[in-house]
């Protein structure tokens, strides 16, 4: 069983998806972006996941990566790989089916509670970690999965192979750090943006959550 990873940038990593996948059997394979490094042929992938990142998914004009990505997610959907996007991946999957991606009425970034308004893979509400800006409209044919206060768009499945996750369930303290160390500058003085001691100074309890969500989240989309 083979997955494959989509890195942006160096510091967003597969976290605690890397970790389950490995426990589950497959063998990982990573394409970063920022290296200039190359996508794998398509036929080779069980499971794709595609992780975040600054850009935007409207950036094919400054990343000439992200056209062929958007193709090459689109291919993966089709072909039936179980294809899981997170952040930047949940909108590049929702733009590679067609949805529009634009800035989201408030930044979110820090630990904020999702509604699930479909448990067929999320529990009722979950305090997860969020940092983006933008957001993105529900694909034709894909079910709304979750929500935040403010955002309505969090989550959604497409099909029986496709799970878009604006959220972060696979976060570490170390990726939390990172992310805070190079982005700092996003941590604005907005309603819905933590600060860099509010994001970081929480209980472990926090990241054991969100794991156990992502363990039962990837094993219902692999069909574990």
């Amino acid at each position: 069983m083979r997955a494959h990873i989509i890195q942006h940038i160096w510091f967003e990593d597969s976290g605690t998806i890397g970790e389950i996948l490995r426990d589950r059997g497959y063998e990982i394979s990573v394409t970063i972006f920022d290296k200039n490094e190359t996508l794998p042929p398509l036929e080779n992938i069980d499971v794709l996941v595609i992780m975040g990142g600054f850009m935007s998914a409207n950036d094919e004009d400054k990343y000439s990566w992200i056209k062929g990505e958007k193709a090459f997610i689109k291919n993966a959907i089709d072909s039936g790989v179980k294809t899981l996007g997170v952040c930047l991946g949940a909108q590049l999957i929702a733009s590679a089916l067609g949805a529009k991606v634009y800035k989201n009425k408030q930044k979110e970034i820090g630990w904020h509670k999702i509604v699930a308004k479909d448990q067929s893979f999320l529990p009722k509400e979950a305090l997860v970690f969020q940092w983006h800006g933008e957001t993105f409209d529900l694909p034709i044919g894909a079910k709304l999965l979750a929500s935040s206060e403010v955002c309505e768009n969090q989550a959604f499945s497409f099909g029986k192979n496709a799970i878009a996750l604006q959220f972060h369930l696979e976060t570490t303290p170390r990726s939390a750090k990172l992310l805070c160390e190079n982005c700092r500058d996003e941590l604005i003085n907005a309603s819905y943006v933590q600060s860099e001691e509010q994001i970081l100074n929480v209980p472990a309890e926090n990241y054991a959550a969100i794991k156990a969500i992502m363990r039962d989240l990837l094993d219902r989309l692999l069909g574990v």
